[in-house]
This record gives structure tokens, C-alpha cells and sequence, in this order.
């Protein structure tokens, strides 16, 4: 058996899934046979198809992966101060991207032919404009309209997704933290006080 690119002390199962991780992301879901799969984790192939039944469950299970994007409000909400604290979350998020870059790029570019893929990034982007919410009313301190709040939720959460979509593309440098946008969100959302 060739020796794997995922240390041979890690359980077979989890091989599998890095393995498949790495090939998906290289060549594509549909491009990749499970023999490849196995090969590069150093299994039987019928050790894949042990652990998952079709090549759709490891995409799955790869979908599973993806880190938890839910961060507590009170870790970054300055209150008073809507900029820094959609700066914070913006930081935070992008932490949590960094460590998952080719998962990331994978599941965006399965998301036009993998319903599942699809749903999952619908799942998390309503996800993000929830948190974004949250951190916008915790940081307006209850005076801000909730249209208002609602449509910069929105825009934030597209914009944050379409950075981290194509974030694969932007090489190692630090990721821009959206000074310009953010700013014009807090600053117009302060601008129109709540209707009294």
C-alpha cells in the first residue's frame, strides 16, 4: 500500500475524507473516481465505499466540515460603535475561512451541480445575515430602524460572502478587511435615526 499524504496515524475514515478533500478541490468533484480517492489515502477502495455508500455521501460529510461560523455577539460588539464591531465579526469570519480555504473553494464551485452544496452555503449565508443583524442591534444600542437594519444585514452578509467565495483567487495576501463598506454601513445606518 503507498504511503499517504495524510500521515498513516490518522484513522482510515478520516483520510478519506482529507484525501477526497484535496482531490475534489483539484479537479473537481465529478473529475475524481474514488479509486483516486482511495490511492491517495492509502485504503482498499472498497474502504471508501464502506464508509460512504456513493461518492455524493463523502461531499456530504466534506459539507459537515466546514467550520462553525456562529460567533457570540458579545465577543465583538463595541457598543455604541457599529464600525468596529462589523469590523470584528468581518475578522472573525475571515479567521474561521482561513481555515478551511480549499474546503471553501470546493463547495463553491460544487454549488451549481450538488443540490446539497447548494443548500448548505444557502444555510450558512442566512446564518451570516442573522449574525450580522444581531451585531448591528447590539451595537446601535436599540436607536436604528429595523428596515434599515435589515437591508445592511443583507448587503453586509452578500458582500462577505462574495469576498470568501472568491477568496481561493486572492492568493496569501491578507484578506482586505472592507474598511470603505463597512464604514458606509455604520455611517449610514447612524444617519437615520429610528422613527419616534
Amino acid at each position: 500500500m503507498a504511503r499517504t499524504e495524510h500521515g498513516d496515524d490518522l484513522p482510515a475514515k478520516e483520510r478519506i475524507l482529507r484525501a477526497a478533500e484535496d482531490l475534489f478541490a483539484e479537479s473537481g468533484f465529478d473529475a475524481t473516481p474514488t479509486s483516486r480517492i482511495a490511492e491517495r489515502a492509502g485504503v482498499p477502495k472498497g474502504l471508501v465505499h464502506y464508509y460512504f455508500r456513493r461518492k455524493a455521501d463523502l461531499l456530504t460529510a466534506l459539507i459537515k466540515r466546514l467550520p462553525d461560523e456562529q460567533i457570540d455577539a458579545a465577543r465583538v460588539v463595541v457598543p455604541g460603535d457599529i464600525a468596529e464591531s462589523l469590523r470584528r465579526l468581518v475578522s472573525e469570519l475571515d479567521a474561521r475561512l482561513a481555515r478551511s480555504r480549499m474546503l471553501s473553494h470546493l463547495l463553491w464551485r460544487e454549488a451549481d451541480t450538488h443540490r446539497a452544496v447548494r443548500d448548505a452555503l444557502h444555510d450558512r449565508f442566512q446564518q451570516l445575515v442573522r449574525q450580522v443583524r444581531t451585531v448591528i442591534i447590539a451595537a446601535g444600542e436599540g436607536d436604528l430602524a429595523v428596515a434599515d437594519v435589515d437591508s445592511a444585514a443583507g448587503l453586509l452578509a452578500l458582500a462577505v460572502s462574495y469576498r470568501h467565495s472568491v477568496a481561493r483567487h486572492a492568493g496569501d495576501d491578507p484578506p482586505d478587511l472592507m474598511e470603505r463598506e463597512l464604514n458606509f454601513v455604520a455611517d449610514a445606518l447612524m444617519a437615520r435615526p429610528a422613527p419616534g
